[in-house]
C-alpha cells in the first residue's frame, strides 16, 4: 500500500453492476428498472469522488464485478494525477455472466484456471487503464485447485516480479484453512489477503493474524455482512451491544479495532453510507454475536441477487 492510504477502503461490488446480494438495494438505488450502465457509472464516479473527497486511498474491484473496472479506469482517466495517491487492488478468477440483467439465473462464473488468468489479466490493464497495485485470486476456498496448481503460481510469481503484489481473496466457512496454505506454500506468490470478517463471521481472525505477522497486508472486506448488521432491530442483541451507536457505524468500528487489520472496506452504493463509514471509530468487538459459519456462510448463498 502507499503511504497515503487511509485503513477505510471502498469497495466496488456493490455498484459494478445492477444486481447484487445486499440488502435494501430498491432504497438505495432506486428502481431496478433505472439502473442502466450511465446512471450505474455515475454513481461509481459519485462515489470515487466522496472517497477521495473523505481521504479514501484504497480502491477495490474485480472482473466479475460487473463494469466496476471499466467505471474506475473512466474516473481515472477523469482525474490521472490521483493515480499515483492510490491503491487499487483487483481480483480475477470469476467472470460476471449477467448480461446486465436482474433476472439472471447465473451471474457470476468461477474458474480459477491458468487459462482464465491469461484471460483476465489483460483485461484488467485495459479497463483500468494500468496495472493494478494488487491482483488477487478471487475467492479461494479448499477446493479451488489454485493453490495446487504449479503453472498458475509460476505466472503469478512472474507477475509479482514485475511489481504486482499477488494475492488472494477467501470465503466460505474454512478461510482460515486457505489462508494458511497460502501462507505454508514454498516460495509463496501471496502477500496480500482480503477475507470476510464481521461481527457474525468471525471465525478467519487468527489465521488473518498469522498473515499479519507474516509481512502480508490484510484486507476486510463483508464487515456489514451484506447488510445484516447495517441496522437493528427494536430490542436486538445488536442493538444493546450498540449502546446507542448506529449499528452499522458500530460494526465498522468492531472491524477497525482489529490490530491485523490493514484496510477495512466499505461496499458502501450512497455517499451517506460512505460518509457513515467514516465516522467509525475503533471499538471492541462482543464475542456474543458470533454464529456458526457454516449456518453464515449457508445463509449468505441463499441471499437473493436484487
Amino acid at each position: 500500500m502507499h503511504a497515503t492510504c487511509s485503513r477505510l477502503g471502498l469497495g466496488l461490488a456493490a455498484v459494478g453492476r445492477p444486481a447484487y446480494i445486499t440488502t435494501a438495494r430498491d432504497s438505495d438505488l432506486g428502481d431496478p428498472a433505472e439502473r442502466s450502465v450511465d446512471a450505474m457509472r455515475q454513481r461509481a464516479h459519485l462515489l470515487l469522488d466522496e472517497a477521495w473527497a473523505l481521504g479514501i486511498r484504497y480502491v477495490d474491484a474485480a472482473r466479475s464485478y460487473g463494469r466496476a473496472e471499466q467505471f474506475l479506469g473512466s474516473w481515472l482517466e477523469a482525474h490521472p494525477e490521483r493515480r499515483t495517491e492510490l491503491t487499487i487492488g483487483s481480483k480475477w478468477g470469476y467472470a460476471y455472466v449477467g448480461g446486465w440483467r436482474m433476472d439472471a439465473a447465473v451471474h457470476e462464473r468461477k474458474e480459477h484456471s491458468v487459462a482464465m488468468f491469461d484471460r483476465q489479466w489483460p483485461e484488467t490493464r485495459a479497463a483500468l487503464g494500468s496495472a493494478p497495485d494488487s491482483y488477487l485470486i478471487h475467492s479461494v476456498t479448499p477446493e479451488s485447485t489454485a493453490l495446487a496448481d504449479a503453472a498458475l503460481l509460476d505466472r503469478l510469481r512472474r507477475l509479482g516480479a514485475d511489481g504486482v503484489r499477488i494475492g488472494l481473496s477467501t470465503s466460505g466457512p474454512r478461510q482460515g484453512e486457505v489462508i494458511s496454505a497460502a501462507l505454508a506454500l514454498d516460495d509463496s506468490p501471496f502477500s496480500v489477503v482480503q477475507s470476510t470478517w464481521n461481527l457474525l463471521e468471525p471465525s478467519a481472525a487468527p489465521a488473518l493474524q498469522t498473515a499479519r505477522d507474516a509481512g502480508w497486508t490484510v484486507v476486510v472486506k463483508e464487515v456489514l455482512a451484506n447488510g445484516e448488521l447495517a441496522r437493528a432491530a427494536s430490542g436486538s442483541r445488536l442493538e444493546a451491544l450498540a449502546s446507542g451507536m448506529p449499528p452499522d457505524v458500530f460494526a465498522f468500528g468492531a472491524a477497525l479495532a482489529q490490530p491485523w487489520a490493514d484496510v477495512v472496506l466499505s461496499g458502501a452504493t450512497t455517499t451517506t453510507h460512505l460518509r457513515r463509514g467514516m465516522s467509525a471509530r475503533p471499538v471492541a468487538a462482543p464475542a456474543e454475536l458470533a454464529t456458526d459459519p457454516v449456518d453464515y456462510w449457508r445463509r449468505r448463498s441463499e441471499r437473493p441477487w436484487r
